[in-house]
């Protein structure tokens, strides 16, 4: 009886199991993961501004970047995965310079917050803006930039967003439940979208929205 509780307890915290009976394997549960990415580096990464909904290219530092990443082998491959962008030019990029050119989803309600009228600003123009002011110091979440959004906004987009990418991939695991293939999906998205979705994903860490932004080109596996 113990052990059988012990394989009941490995099977369900293991990414693969397989049953060999007489040397035949079988697959009864397959690796199933989430692959989120920050797109390599603009010119508002560069410049340090508050940009989000600007349609922003790679610059050319940016996909040399990306390229070291690709030679060190830091981006995962499967064999069929569901790929995804939010439909801006700077994740469209990164994705064909990691992945080729792939057949995608895009997913608007993942793209970065809305700054407004204080798009491709950096700190130092800002600071002196009374309603700047107010949202950096804003406890609550509800004020919005002018022509922008707010933090609670944001946050409610990109779960939105998340449940869809999340439903998708849940969907395909299902279908794969007999086979016992590979369950993928490879999402290119922002660095603030990104800090939002794990914080949402694992709560109990506390980390603040700065612990769990990634740099450029990189982010997690789930």
């Amino acid at each position: 009886e113990m052990v059988g509780r012990t394989m009941l307890y490995l099977g369900k915290n293991s990414k693969q199991v397989v049953r060999v009976f007489c040397g035949l394997a079988q697959q009864i549960k397959a690796s199933s993961w989430i692959c989120f990415i920050r797109h390599g580096i603009t010119e508002g990464n560069l410049s340090q501004w508050y940009y989000g909904n600007e349609d922003l290219p790679l610059v050319d530092e940016g996909k040399e970047a990306l390229k070291k990443l690709i030679d060190e082998g830091i981006y995962p491959t499967a064999k069929d995965p569901d790929f995804y962008t939010t439909g801006l030019c700077r994740t469209e990029e990164t994705l064909e310079l990691i992945y080729g050119s792939k057949e995608h989803s895009k997913v608007e309600d993942l793209k970065e917050m809305n700054f407004g009228i204080y798009e491709c600003k950096p700190y130092e123009a800002l600071k002196k803006e009374p309603n700047f002011n107010s949202w950096i110091n804003d406890e609550t979440g509800d004020i919005e930039f002018p022509k922008g959004e707010s933090r609670n906004q944001f946050v409610k987009r990109v779960t939105k967003g998340l449940m869809k990418i999340k439903g998708n991939h849940k969907l395909k695991e299902l279908s794969h439940s007999q086979s016992g293939k590979e369950t993928a999906s490879i999402v290119v998205c922002h660095g603030g979208v990104m800090s939002t979705i794990m914080s949402q994903l694992f709560p109990e860490t506390k980390k603040n929205m700065w612990e769990w932004m990634p740099e450029p080109g990189h982010g997690y596996i789930v």
